[in-house]
């Protein structure tokens, strides 16, 4: 009797484990299928850029030069330093000029001194001449040499002011505020820069730096059509602007110029836009990429951008159907979002499904158990 009973228990087990395995089957999915995450494509407003190589300029720069034949005294400043407009950054020896300076106030001197003495002289014939003193043509000669004199006095003033001029030369100072570059003259070399102004350095004010790029004529009215009809045309004054060496801070800029006229040779029309350097990191000379704004979507497809593959095909995520098993799906991608998203604008639909990890170990057509992951 108990071997009968033991011998049903098996039946009854057996008939049990072939229903469960049956059930199984049915759902197309086996325990032994790896467990694998996925998410759900993400639906959301967002805008679209479109990416233009551009490199930094300082608001103002300028070469600073040696006008003077002279000897160089004394640079002052250190290389990069920042200088306030007034400061004196390099002097020459003044001695000729000075004396240059002493010799024409001389020469003014004795010019307004004749020029005293015959407006003078000429006061006291033309006084004579009522008298019948002295002749018609006395008085003619006395008051040509009065205008004379007066001409000197004129001429005497401008070579003093030239002296005086050529003098301030010696002395060189930053026109304004900003940072300095290295020179190639120290104190004691010889510089004759009368003939041919001699570059010493150069100041750049780079409170304000300008971005500067072009853009073809035909992609510029593409642009605009678009940014007028997606309500997008405010954006262009805080354009998004990303520097190939990383930055302590992020920065937009603000378009101010676009040039009246057409490059020939390219066909691009060269536009500058400004950034608030308030920071003090950005240089001329930097390259980066300038962000416009193109369109809005508002219900852009999103993915995560770790989770694209590429093939030679091209792109394609793994997709996770509605029974659990991985397609192989070709997509074609737009820009990035907040670093990690990705834009997808063809190939995946509000709902779907896509792997987020592990791809070298899915293939198309194999069974998960898909886990949703946020």
């Amino acid at each position: 009797m108990n071997t009968q009973i033991r011998f049903s228990l098996i039946i009854l087990g057996c008939i049990a484990m072939a229903t469960a395995s049956c059930t199984h089957k049915k759902s197309g999915v086996s325990d032994e299928a790896p467990v694998i995450d996925v998410a759900r494509v993400t639906v959301d407003s967002v805008t679209v850029h479109r990416s233009f190589p551009a490199y930094l300029t300082a608001d103002k720069s300028v070469d600073l030069v040696a006008r003077v034949n002279s000897t160089l005294t004394s640079r002052r400043y250190k290389e990069g330093d920042f200088v306030k407009a007034g400061t004196v950054l390099f002097t020459f020896d003044p001695t000729q000029y000075a004396e240059a300076v002493s010799q024409a106030r001389a020469a003014l001197d004795d010019a307004e001194a004749t020029s005293r003495y015959a407006a003078v002289h000429y006061a006291a014939v033309e006084k004579a001449l009522e008298s019948d003193a002295v002749s018609r043509m006395e008085v003619l000669q006395a008051k040509s040499a009065k205008e004379a004199a007066e001409a000197n006095v004129t001429a005497a003033r401008a070579r003093l002011k030239t002296a005086e001029t050529t003098l301030s030369y010696c002395t060189v100072r930053a026109p304004f505020d900003g940072h300095v570059s290295m020179s190639e003259y120290s104190a004691g070399a010889y510089l004759a820069g009368e003939a041919s102004p001699i570059k010493l350095c150069t100041i750049y004010d780079d409170a304000i730096v300008l971005v500067n790029f072009s853009i073809d004529n035909s992609e510029l009215s593409k642009l605009k059509a678009k940014a007028d009809s997606s309500g997008i045309a405010g954006m262009l004054h805080s354009i998004p602007v990303v520097f190939d060496s990383p930055t302590r801070y992020d920065y937009t800029a603000d378009i101010y110029y676009m040039s009246p006229v057409i490059d020939k040779s390219t066909g691009a029309m060269r536009m500058q836009a400004e950034i608030d350097n308030r920071h003090g990191e950005l240089r001329a000379g930097m390259y980066c990429t300038v962000d416009m704004p193109v369109e809005n979507l508002d219900s852009a497809i999103l993915v995560r951008d770790a989770s694209i593959a590429t093939d030679q095909l091209g792109k394609y995520l793994y997709v996770v159907n509605d029974s659990d098993r991985v397609v192989y799906t070709p997509v074609k991608t737009g820009e990035t979002v907040d670093d990690t998203m990705r834009i997808i604008t063809s190939g995946m639909k509000r709902g779907d499904r896509y792997v987020t990890s592990a791809l070298l170990k899915v293939r198309d057509g194999m069974a998960v158990n898909p886990r949703t992951v946020k």
